[in-house]
């Protein structure tokens, strides 16, 4: 399955959390097939490297940077060629959907839920889940 990992579960799998760590783990282990475009790289390199996050995280800055470098080499590059802009609550967002969208994810692993399915344009044919939520359905 395509899908797109939002920022929130790679700090979750930083920081220990099991239902985080296996999404990412099944990406590894080409379960599912992660994507990524412009925005969401950028995004992943900068909270990545807040240290403030990390203050209670049990690796370090060059662990973290070596996780998103292998995680990394499993995901998909896809380029947005048009901006669909679905205007969710958080404008910074709306590049998920965008992405899921040019690369045809059927779901959007994110503990924004609630935010991610408020737009005012919906795509249903795309999920979005919690780690949770995505590790029941399979």
């Amino acid at each position: 399955m395509i899908i797109v990992i939002d920022t929130n579960i790679l700090v979750g799998a930083c920081m220990g959390s099991s239902a985080a760590n296996e999404v990412i783990a099944s990406c590894l282990r080409k379960d599912h097939q992660p994507i990524i475009g412009t925005t969401l790289f950028a995004e992943y390199v900068d909270v990545l490297n807040r240290e403030e996050l990390f203050t209670r995280c049990h690796l370090d800055s060059a662990e973290r940077n070596e996780l998103l470098d292998i995680f990394l080499a499993s995901c998909r590059w896809t380029d947005i060629y048009y901006g669909w802009r679905p205007n969710l609550r958080d404008e910074g967002d709306n590049h998920l959907i965008e992405l899921a969208v040019a690369g045809h994810a059927r779901c959007v692993v994110s503990r924004n839920v609630n935010d991610l399915m408020k737009g005012e344009l919906l795509f249903p044919d795309i999920a979005i889940m919690t780690p949770e939520q995505f590790l029941l359905r399979g």
